[in-house]
């Protein structure tokens, strides 16, 4: 099995994105597109979950080459934290500098509905578990202070304002999943200062931070948390309405590497 600079050959993209539940539908739009499935790369974790198709994307967007990772390896799936970190390893291996994050997430405010996108400005670890437990040496020390990367959150509000999409900024919460959240946890994050919950996203944030990447990160908002108006979250509600939000996360994605600059 060959790893992921070996499938890459002469080919480096410095930019690499993340596409969280159902959102695998945006790689459509990578000009010149090449697949190659994680089972066929060294180390890469194969999603078990549906609406992570488990597939990298060698293309082309907003003029830029890019790699779109179609689906992630979550920690509920096996109760590893660091389940993402051989892939995020051999992204920073390969030659990327900066790797974009996004999820599917519930809304802890009313006024951002299903179908918003938010820009992650800053989270809540929730979930108990850290990927860097076990860290040999003091790599493990790693600074979080500004984990989501300040200029690059300018680059995305610039993009959104360029395309007349609304993005919100706020806090995003990672519980460990696969339950969703009860209405009291739902109460009790509000409390805290936090926007949206989801079940990813944090661990690789950390682990890019680890191996040096800037970061960005978005969520789709799929639906209320639990117990808001009434909310009952379910997966195919996450599905769904993730989908429909991949048109405006293309838009503001393409916009985005148009403006990269040096990323």
């Amino acid at each position: 099995m060959r790893t992921l600079s070996e499938h890459l050959g002469a080919e480096r993209p410095k930019i690499a994105t993340i596409l969280g539940s159902s959102l695998g539908d945006v790689a459509a739009a990578a000009g010149a597109p090449r697949s190659i499935a994680y089972g066929e790369i060294a180390g890469f974790p194969v999603p078990k979950v549906s609406g992570h198709a488990g597939e990298l994307i060698v293309g082309t967007l907003g003029g830029r080459q890019v790699l779109f990772l179609r689906g992630r390896a979550h920690a509920y799936e096996n109760g590893n934290a660091a389940v993402m970190r051989p892939a995020i390893s051999a992204l920073a291996e390969s030659g990327v500098t900066t790797l974009i994050v996004t999820n599917a997430a519930g809304s802890l405010d009313p006024k951002l509905r299903p179908g918003s996108i938010m820009l992650i400005e800053d989270h809540i670890n929730f979930s108990g578990m850290n990927p860097l437990i076990g860290e040999t040496g003091d790599q493990g020390f790693v600074g979080m202070t500004e984990a989501y990367d300040p200029a690059l959150r300018m680059r995305f509000l610039k993009a959104a304002k360029q395309e007349k999409i609304a993005l919100a900024q706020g806090v995003y919460v990672w519980f460990s999943g696969p339950s969703f959240e009860t209405p009291a946890e739902i109460r009790m994050v509000r409390q805290w200062g936090g926007d949206a919950v989801g079940m990813s996203t944090v661990p690789e944030v950390i682990l890019a931070r680890r191996f040096g990447l800037r970061v960005a990160a978005l969520s789709i908002i799929t639906n209320l948390g639990a117990g808001i108006e009434g909310a009952a979250p379910s997966h195919d509600e996450t599905k769904r309405e993730g989908a429909k939000a991949a048109a405006d996360m293309t838009r503001l994605l393409e916009s985005f590497m148009r403006e990269a600059g040096d990323v």
